[in-house]
């Protein structure tokens, strides 16, 4: 995750969730499923499907849902997830272990500063809703990075030499940088989402920003 330190001068790299300065941090935007339906597909993921080119939808995971968070292996989670007329790709459940660690320090006064966010779609916003390269090409990452100089992120090439190689690629720093930029924009009041309205069993809003 990339953060803007108080003073708003520099950018900064946080390999974890909880390794984010929260309490000093306005606004915060993660690329992580926030209010989990008990069954069925979240309406804000086939909304924000809805919104990408055919090519970028499958960049957003379907079928989480909270009885999962429950599991502690595969074979049982996907048992369960079929039986409730939905199958769970290994990818998805390989990301469930993050999910939970949001999912055990959110609430819904906290969503007041921590958002669900979907990169794709802020980049797709950035581009004036034209359609990019896939992020991992050349050509995506260098209209990615030109896209995020345009709009004052100062120091990228720094964070990119920071990047420890092992942990994240290039395409997941951009990707990073485009929230950083995107919760500056929500902290200011502007901003969309899909999904408003729609609240889980724990009275999460179910919905995506860009």
């Amino acid at each position: 995750m990339v953060w803007r330190d108080a003073a708003g001068a520099r950018f900064h790299i946080a390999p974890r969730f909880c390794d984010l300065p929260l309490a000093g941090l306005a606004m915060v935007a993660v690329d992580m499923p926030i209010g989990l339906p008990e069954s069925g597909r979240r309406g804000c993921d086939m909304a924000a499907r809805a919104l990408l080119p055919p090519d970028r939808r499958a960049s957003v995971f379907l079928d989480f849902r909270r009885k999962l968070l429950s599991f502690s292996d595969y074979a049982g989670a996907i048992a369960w997830a079929k039986a409730d007329g939905k199958g769970f790709s290994k990818q998805a459940w390989n990301i469930l272990p993050r999910i939970a660690d949001i999912d055990s320090w959110i609430t819904p006064a906290r969503q007041a500063r921590v958002r669900e966010c979907h990169p794709e779609l802020v980049f797709l916003r950035m581009n004036a809703f034209r359609p990019l390269p896939p992020k991992r090409t050349p050509a995506g990452q260098d209209l990615r990075r030109l896209l995020l100089r345009r709009r004052g992120f100062a120091g990228l090439d720094a964070l990119a030499r920071a990047l420890p190689a092992r942990r994240a690629a290039l395409d997941d720093l951009y990707d990073a940088a485009a929230l950083a930029l995107a919760a500056e924009r929500f902290a200011k009041g502007e901003g969309s989402c899909v999904g408003e309205g729609l609240r889980d069993a724990r009275g999460l809003r179910m919905e995506i920003w860009y």
